[in-house]
């Protein structure tokens, strides 16, 4: 029999040929070459160097025993304390009722998509599984096109000039920032036009601010504070709080969306039940939040911001065209001024750059072809968080406390990072 051809093992039309989140796809692959001996530079997936604050430890380690399944919408103490991290924040007036707990934020953008029958907006260049979602429910997407020499950021015009030729139509925005891939963010005044632009249109406005507390002044400003009513804000503990392995993500909602939340309520009762108790019990102290938290956020962003700026630096230097980050942890270069050197090696695509620079230096970085962009575009996302980050956190904060960090740090606490720039820059150079 031909299992291929048999009716029972028929796979849904929307899931065939998605390949697998490239992120995580090269993280696996990353291990596996390290595994097999190979000096291997993770620069592919997004993942936070810095570890768990020790507060949160010790609170997952107390609440272990933890057994029950919990409310659907999570935990009360939880939702409480996130309440209050995002008035104290943003300024806002939310309650805990407005708080939805979900198994990382990944999940909730999922559920939302299939509990709101609406296209999905993204900006070009986007994070990887954005897309891929919404092909697997079956929603339309539609790329919002933005610009290098705007730091690739949306703006408000062409914002207006999707939505204007079907005004009624249900629409989710997906405004990411800082941004995951290019770690640029939006000032006051471009949150304010973007959101009246979805005020005007009705739009469900998804603010992915997972990166909102590494922005490197600690000054990120959320753009449900311009467009309260139609605003979801997404956050978790992934970014700030190094637990991206403890999923745990979070949506707030306003009081205009609570059916939406009970919507996504419903399915979530029917899919995952609810998230890990001692976890959301775990993140109770991260969210509270406290002097300690505060001292490692802010140690956080000076390593961050000072790696960013020489990695920044590096790649401009070695002919790249970048914008310099904001925030996260990600640069998104365009190496096409080198384009005819790769071609004479026939690399002609993102991917096949990627796949050569990796062959040849060890350093892995993902493909502008991920992102959201065609094929032939020159570009990629490197993550720069391949370092300890509990020593970086301990230099910075013990011998560093009282000067500015500068390249003599980022060569002690970040020796793999300078050696991928040594690395690329040999590589570009001996096209």
């Amino acid at each position: 029999m031909d299992i291929k051809n048999d009716h029972r093992f028929a796979i849904n039309l929307n899931v065939r040929g998605i390949q697998p989140s490239s992120t995580l796809r090269i993280n696996e692959l990353s291990n596996q070459l390290r595994s097999e001996g190979k000096d291997i530079i993770k620069l592919g997936l997004g993942q936070s160097p810095f570890p768990v604050p020790e507060r949160v430890v010790n609170a997952l380690k107390e609440h272990a025993h933890e057994k029950d399944y919990l409310p659907v919408k999570g935990l009360k103490g939880l939702r409480q304390a996130i309440a209050g991290y995002i008035n104290r924040a943003e300024r806002m007036r939310c309650t805990w009722e407005d708080v939805l707990i979900g198994p990382g934020s990944k999940e909730l953008l999922f559920i939302l998509q299939l509990a709101y029958y609406g296209d999905l907006l993204i900006p070009r260049p986007s994070w990887v599984s954005y897309a891929p979602q919404a092909r697997i429910i079956g929603r339309s997407v539609h790329w919002l096109p933005t610009h290098a020499e705007n730091n690739w950021q949306l703006t408000a015009e062409e914002l207006d000039i999707i939505c204007r030729d079907d005004p009624s139509r249900p629409r989710i925005l997906i405004l990411n920032y800082p941004s995951n891939p290019t770690g640029c963010t939006y000032t006051d005044d471009q949150l304010l036009a973007i959101a009246n632009v979805a005020r005007k249109y009705k739009l469900i406005l998804l603010s992915d601010e997972i990166y909102g507390e590494v922005h490197f002044e600690g000054k990120h400003k959320s753009i449900a504070r311009y467009y309260p009513e139609g605003t979801i804000i997404s956050t978790g503990l992934s970014k700030w709080a190094g637990a991206g392995g403890w999923r745990l993500g979070t949506f707030i909602f306003p009081p205009e969306l609570r059916p939406l939340q009970d919507a996504m309520a419903i399915i979530a009762s029917e899919t995952y039940t609810a998230t890990s108790a001692p976890i959301q019990h775990a993140a109770i102290a991260a969210f509270n939040g406290g002097e300690d938290i505060e001292e490692y956020l802010v140690q956080s962003r000076r390593v961050l911001k000072v790696v960013g700026e020489y990695m920044h630096r590096r790649l401009t230097d070695m002919g790249a065209v970048v914008q310099k980050p904001e925030g996260a942890f990600y640069l998104f270069p365009d190496f096409s001024g080198f384009r005819d050197q790769l071609a004479r090696k026939d690399i002609k695509t993102s991917q096949a750059f990627c796949t050569a620079l990796l062959e040849n230096t060890g350093v892995a970085i993902l493909p502008s072809s991920d992102f959201g962009f065609v094929p032939d575009h020159l570009g990629a996302r490197l993550a720069f968080v391949d370092f300890d980050g509990t020593a970086a956190l301990n230099l910075a904060g013990g011998d560093y406390a009282d000067q500015e960090l500068d390249d003599s740090f980022v060569q002690q606490a970040c020796p793999k990072l300078v050696l991928a720039m040594d690395k690329m820059e040999k590589w570009l150079n001996s096209l």
